[in-house]
């Protein structure tokens, strides 16, 4: 049996100002994100054009979140500085 063309299921992610399809899933911020949300079948996600952040039924695909970008750590040198301190 084929869904209903209005169904949760078969919609996908449009962002509300933008227009964009792509979004990612956002960190719970509250305790209420965090323990009540998952009760009504919703989660934070972030568009990934204009970063707005919006409750979608957990049905709607989203992408996971990107990881943090490591840092560049400065390369110590073998040799010790030589600087001329007062």
């Amino acid at each position: 049996m084929a869904t209903p063309q209005g169904s949760i299921l078969s919609r996908m992610y449009v962002c509300p100002d933008c227009g964009n399809d792509v979004a990612f899933r956002s960190r719970p911020r509250t305790t209420s994100e965090q323990y009540i949300l998952p009760f009504l079948l919703l989660r934070p996600v972030r568009c990934s054009n204009c970063f707005r952040r919006d409750y979608r039924p957990i049905f709607i695909p989203a992408r996971e979140r990107l990881e943090p970008v490591p840092t560049r750590r400065p390369v110590e040198s073998a040799e010790p500085l030589r600087r001329n301190v007062a």
